[in-house]
């Protein structure tokens, strides 16, 4: 088992959802979402993060059909997991997100109802659902 801290975003066009995670205990906790204009966070912001946490790596959800081709999307999580190594020099991965939003719904319905399905916490929840199943994916 690693004993890495990992960032996880959850990519979209107008919300970047993130989690803190510890590769030791296998868990994460979501931060508050970054807004984004066209899939473009605010770097300044996410850097502020980065210092803060100091992450050994980072983790990108990538958006894929349920067929796993990709989608519009797809590209551009890619492209900002890219821009996340290049700016940051943070070695990043990508990881299959399907189901990944519907699995952090459920976990917030859980957790408190209806109340608690504000979008910037759904992103941010599913930014930790993506570090959950990629953790659990690393010794499996």
């Amino acid at each position: 088992m690693g004993q890495r801290t990992v960032l996880a975003f959850d990519f979209g066009t107008k919300s970047i959802g993130i989690a803190i995670g510890q590769e030791v205990t296998g868990t994460a906790a979501p931060l508050a979402a970054l807004k984004a204009r066209d899939g473009v966070p605010d770097w300044d912001a996410l850097k502020r993060i980065i210092e803060q946490w100091q992450p050994d790596l980072a983790v990108v959800g990538l958006p894929l059909n349920m067929d796993g081709t990709e989608q519009d999307v797809t590209q551009r999580a890619k492209k900002f997991a890219n821009r996340v190594n290049g700016r940051f020099n943070l070695k990043v991965e990508t990881w299959d997100e399907r189901l990944t939003t519907v699995d952090a719904r459920a976990m917030l319905f859980e957790l408190g109802g209806y109340k608690k399905l504000t979008k910037d916490k759904v992103d941010s929840v599913s930014a930790c659902v993506i570090f959950t199943s990629w953790a659990e994916n690393q010794y499996s």
